[in-house]
């Protein structure tokens, strides 16, 4: 196996070094295909019969009209026109030129340059490079949202006001795999319930999976995930929710308690105990949501500390973001501080919450006196300093936010699944937590004063981070799968226009002029145009009378004659 394996490395760098031998050669090509060319011409000298081609070529021109340099000239602009639009289009949907797109993966190859991919080191990447990749693949995961909004209840409340869709395909098929995953086992096909509800979550359509739900009510009066399914789905307010969910709850706490008792028992045992625990962590978590959006904001702050110590190795489902936000409407902040003290960890991940909420408390200690003016002259005190530390901390995790709580973007109803660092993370965030900052005096002053500064910490976001890794570069398609068809998707960093966009741009609008001049003065453009050409072969004329003056005149009539 060694030897194969070395092998297998020799043959590839054998490969790898004539490749790059060619590459090297190819750049001094010329040298032989320059005589190459001179041969080739003196043996086709009858049939390419240069001197008279040009002389014809000098009477075609002078015989030209104006009408055919205003059709020439108006095929240039329609066609650079169309290739202008066509180019318009494929920056907006793919962020990059078509013709650079193409020059770079088929004609670089081609000239000898290296491969799209491939790596100027050898077969093998660095160790740095693969931990840079793993890092953007787990900043490009989707992640549930952890306030997500009730179907029936608000969701579809909106649809029917306005008509509009607020949630996308992609949205909810990966909400329907979440709802697989965490309320199915491999012991559904045990209870008849249990299989109904089963297929219920795969249905695509909403008055399927509801028509199912209570099938499966029929089939018995205590399945907790057919209340579940209603309340999310049916509800259309938050107390029907709430009430269905209540019913969950009571459902969910006999089945929890009996899986767990038998879940060492066998494997299946064991899985329907996950099941189990899973219903009761999301119908508690969603009645404590209901609490929080009918006011009794201390009765949601009990019911997810509980749920916190009684499952305390469920924090990737990140309920302390929930905890944050009631405590934030408490507004009480020492409590706020002493979770961010626990969350905001550098073992842990990260997310918008934890950052602008850190940036939220520290601002709000200095927030009510800071004055630009002022602090351009005296300079920053300390805890101004650490608040504008938080606020660039912030910003740079992801730099979309601040252009919703400056109202600066219009914001639109958050989707249930988010990218973290990417404009859906933001949409969530702002939705929950505008109002926070609204109730601190000064509080987006300071924003709206510093956070733009941060840009200036990092110029190449997508190469370089200061305090967290390079900007990923995969959120904005996730965004736009993410997010409604009618919500301007905020992307970071600006792209800049291609160079063929403005290559063409220009190349359109001067054909264009070219065209119009021509058609309104057709005489004086013909001159134009007559002269100009007659420029372009003047050295063709001065290089073949210096080769009369050298060459003797028999064998320049010998290399011109048919």
């Amino acid at each position: 196996m060694a030897d194969s394996s070395s092998s297998g490395v020799t043959g590839l760098s054998i490969l790898g070094r004539i490749k790059v031998w060619l590459c090297r050669c190819w750049a001094y090509a010329w040298v032989l295909v320059f005589p190459a060319v001179l041969v080739l011409l003196y043996h086709l000298r009858a049939t390419l019969r240069f001197y008279e081609n040009a002389l014809s070529v000098t009477s075609f021109i002078s015989t030209l009209t104006p009408k055919f340099y205003v059709a020439l000239t108006g095929t240039s602009s329609l066609i650079s026109g169309m290739i202008l639009i066509f180019e318009w289009c494929y920056f907006k949907k793919y962020g990059t030129s078509f013709i650079e797109q193409v020059s770079v993966n088929h004609l670089r190859p081609l000239m000898g340059g290296i491969e799209p991919g491939a790596s100027s080191e050898g077969v093998f990447s660095s160790t740095g490079e693969n931990e840079f990749s793993r890092q953007n693949v787990s900043e490009c995961k989707v992640w549930r949202n952890p306030l997500n909004l009730f179907r029936g209840a608000e969701y579809n409340r909106y649809t029917w006001v306005t008509g509009r869709e607020p949630l996308t395909y992609y949205d909810m098929n990966l909400s329907a795999h979440d709802h697989q995953t965490f309320f199915t086992c491999d012991t559904d096909t045990l209870r008849p319930c249990d299989a109904v509800m089963q297929k219920a979550w795969r249905e695509r359509s909403p008055q399927a999976r509801i028509k199912a739900a209570y099938h499966a009510l029929e089939a018995h009066s205590d399945c907790a995930t057919a209340y579940i399914l209603l309340a999310e789905e049916e509800a259309t307010t938050i107390s029907d929710a709430e009430r269905l969910l209540q019913q969950a709850l009571k459902a969910g706490e006999s089945a929890y308690k009996k899986s767990q008792q038998q879940q060492h028992m066998t494997v299946q045992h064991e899985a329907q105990h996950r099941r189990d625990t899973n219903v009761m962590v999301y119908t508690k978590r969603r009645l404590a949501m209901c609490a929080r959006k009918l006011g009794r904001i201390k009765e949601s702050v009990k019911i997810m500390r509980d749920l916190m110590k009684e499952f305390p190795l469920l924090s990737m489902v990140n309920i302390h973001e929930n905890l944050l936000e009631a405590l934030l409407e408490l507004q009480a902040y020492a409590d706020a501080q002493a979770l961010l003290a626990k969350y905001d960890d550098i073992s842990l991940p990260k997310s918008a919450t934890i950052c602008y909420t850190a940036a939220l408390l520290k601002a709000r200690a200095v927030s009510e006196r800071f004055s630009p003016e002022a602090a351009s002259k005296r300079g920053l005190s300390t805890a101004e300093m650490n608040a504008v530390e938080a606020i660039h901390r912030a910003v740079e995790f992801n730099p979309h936010v601040p252009k919703y709580l400056l109202e600066m973007k219009s914001l639109v109803m958050p989707p249930e699944h988010i990218l973290k660092r990417g404009d859906s993370e933001a949409v969530a965030y702002a939705f929950f937590h505008l109002q926070h900052w609204k109730r601190i005096d000064g509080a987006l002053n300071l924003l709206h004063c510093t956070w733009e500064g941060t840009f200036r910490i990092l110029p190449y976001p997508l190469e370089k981070g200061h305090l967290f890794y390079p900007y990923p570069g995969c959120t904005e398609n996730t965004d736009r799968e993410l997010l409604p068809t009618f919500h301007d998707v905020s992307v970071y960093p600006q792209k800049e226009l291609p160079f063929f966009i403005h290559f063409t741009a220009g190349l359109c609008s001067f054909t264009a002029m070219l065209a119009l001049l021509t058609h309104q003065f057709p005489e004086l453009m013909g001159v134009f145009a007559k002269a100009f050409f007659m420029t372009l072969l003047a050295p063709f004329s001065i290089l073949m009378d210096k080769i009369e003056s050298v060459i003797p005149s028999a064998f320049w009539h010998q290399l011109t004659r048919m």
